[in-house]
């Protein structure tokens, strides 16, 4: 306790934690209390009552650092992630969110309880999305690039692959483009053959009484021209 003299009588200032629960008269002496409830005093006074605690609220980054004692109030920190906009002796009144690097940025200097986070742009052939504390190189493609890399994403690498119902109509193209064309070159093998056959059947001089022979079967109905053209017939009916 401390006690001043002040005119005709004595102020008394009581010791940190407590405040005056009554004054003194010409027959009491002062009286004091310690403060309670979430309330403190942290210095010398003649108040008759003490002061509300700091509450350290964490919608605003804010956490308890120390706790509130009667005689020092609560000493507030910063919580992860956030950096103190007002600081004090001990702690920080007010506290804002580290900021965020876009896609095509770095964290070049990562933030502290103190410092908002620092972000630069990639250089060229390199990209982050906004994550990463150094910028990676693009992918070299070695066959296709499918897409290139840009600021904020990697070079896509592969090989293009065709639609499955391209490459069914392709196949089926092929066959039949195939199949013709054994069937063309098999026709015209048959008649250049008929024609050879039917050529060396007929006589060079012939009366107009001698009968001309037929080739067994007629023309083009050999049994070897039947198993040639088998394949074609089934093609053209189908």
């Amino acid at each position: 306790m401390i006690i001043i003299p002040k005119g005709n009588y004595f102020l008394f200032f009581f010791s940190t934690g407590y405040h005056v629960h009554s004054h003194c008269t010409t027959s009491t002496f002062t009286s004091c209390v310690p403060c309670i409830d979430s309330t403190f005093l942290d210095e010398p006074s003649d108040k008759t009552t003490c002061n509300n605690c700091t509450t350290c609220d964490p919608g605003f980054g804010l956490m308890v650092k120390q706790p509130c004692r009667p005689s020092s109030d609560t000493v507030c920190g910063t919580l992860e992630g956030f950096y103190c906009l007002d600081p004090t002796k001990d702690g920080c009144r007010a506290a804002q969110r580290h900021s965020s690097c876009k896609p095509g940025q770095y964290i070049s200097h990562t933030g502290t309880t103190s410092t908002d986070t620092v972000c630069a742009i990639c250089p060229g052939k390199t990209y982050s999305d906004g994550s990463l504390t150094s910028c990676q190189p693009h992918t070299e493609c070695k066959f296709l690039e499918i897409e290139p890399g840009t600021p904020w994403s990697d070079s896509e690498c592969g090989v293009a692959s065709l639609p499955t119902a391209g490459i069914i109509a392709g196949v089926l193209f092929f066959l039949i483009g195939t199949i013709a064309g054994v069937c063309i070159f098999m026709r015209r093998r048959e008649i250049g053959r008929n024609i050879k056959n039917l050529g060396s059947q007929i006589p060079t001089q012939a009366s107009p009484d001698q009968e001309i022979p037929m080739l067994p079967g007629g023309i083009g109905n050999a049994p070897n021209t039947v198993r040639e053209s088998t394949l074609c017939n089934l093609w053209s009916a189908g």
